[in-house]
């Protein structure tokens, strides 16, 4: 059976002092696929402040304002019900292709995309070839489950071990860091073994137990979703099975197509953001209005490095 979940995400920017304008881009909405069905949606940034939505080249949707007056800081607040669905599983052997029939449908089109590395995707031949090494003889299915477990053992996770900037080779060699790490170096493995695989970024509940009216302080998470026939999802993290707690926002090659927040403004440097989710369990049939109305309100602040 699947979940019925509320997400509130709530972005506060502080900048080092005033500045003249901003211009922003949040991608913070939930997709529609057929695991999950957005409910509702808002994506704010403050009073009298205009927000418009269009879906980008990878297909996320993108929340755009800009605020033209002088401003020392920024409230973004995204609120989202989301009903998810457990994965389906992955279908029957006969229904999967070979090898050789995934490079030769891969070898063109946007699949193509998904197998060539990025700079935040990329690492050394030597650790590329030996993971390659390691799965051989085994089916696509079985080998992208090793890649992503090979990956978990590896890298310890470690809030603010790395940063939104750290690429897959770096997280290797230090061995530690969040999702956010772990996703892009299961894709660079997955690309250097013949996989397409792209990275997702959303929401994860952390209880797997958690009853209706349950408020929990969520995260941005982030997982893989490779492809051998059709897109299957992984999550090297936790190496829990991708489902009902899961929340789909964005997709893309990288951490650098789906940021939650990213923009330009004029005025001085520095200043910093914290980021708060909570996400909350609803009863089946419950509003997103009726969980408000019963205040459930927890909060903790983290730094956007460590958000994913």
């Amino acid at each position: 059976m699947g979940w019925r979940l509320r997400i509130e995400h709530t972005t506060n920017v502080r900048y080092a002092g005033p500045v003249q304008t901003s211009f922003n881009e949040a991608r913070m909405t939930p997709l529609t696929l057929p695991s999950q069905v957005t409910l509702d949606s808002v994506v704010t940034a403050g009073p009298g402040v205009p927000v418009w939505t269009y879906n980008d080249y990878w297909g996320s949707y993108v929340s755009v304002f800009d605020v033209p007056e002088p401003h020392d800081d920024l409230v973004i607040r995204a609120v989202a019900t989301v009903e998810t669905e457990p994965f389906g599983g992955i279908p029957g052997t006969d229904d999967r292709p070979s090898w050789t029939e995934l490079g030769e449908r891969s070898a063109s089109g946007r699949l193509l995309e998904f197998r060539l590395p990025t700079p935040l995707t990329t690492v050394t031949q030597e650790i590329s070839e030996a993971a390659t090494a390691d799965i051989s003889g085994l089916s696509p299915d079985t080998a992208a489950e090793a890649i992503s477990a090979r990956v978990h053992d590896h890298v310890t996770y470690m809030p603010g071990a790395t940063g939104v900037r750290t690429n897959a080779q770096e997280a290797w060699d230090k061995g530690q860091g969040v999702c956010q790490d772990m996703a892009q170096l299961t894709v660079a493995l997955m690309r250097g073994a013949g996989l397409p695989a792209r990275y997702v970024s959303g929401y994860l509940h952390p209880d797997p137990k958690a009853e209706p009216g349950q408020t929990s302080i969520g995260q941005s998470h982030a997982w893989v979703e490779y492809w051998a026939g059709s897109w299957t999802p992984l999550d090297p993290t936790s190496l829990a099975p991708v489902g009902e707690r899961h929340v789909v926002v964005a997709r893309g090659r990288d951490y650098g197509d789906v940021p939650p927040l990213k923009g330009i403004f004029h005025g001085p440097s520095g200043g910093d953001m914290t980021v708060t989710v909570q996400v909350t369990r609803l009863a089946p049939g419950q509003s997103q209005s009726q969980s408000q109305s019963q205040g459930w309100s927890q909060s903790q602040s983290q730094s956007q490095s460590q958000s994913q």
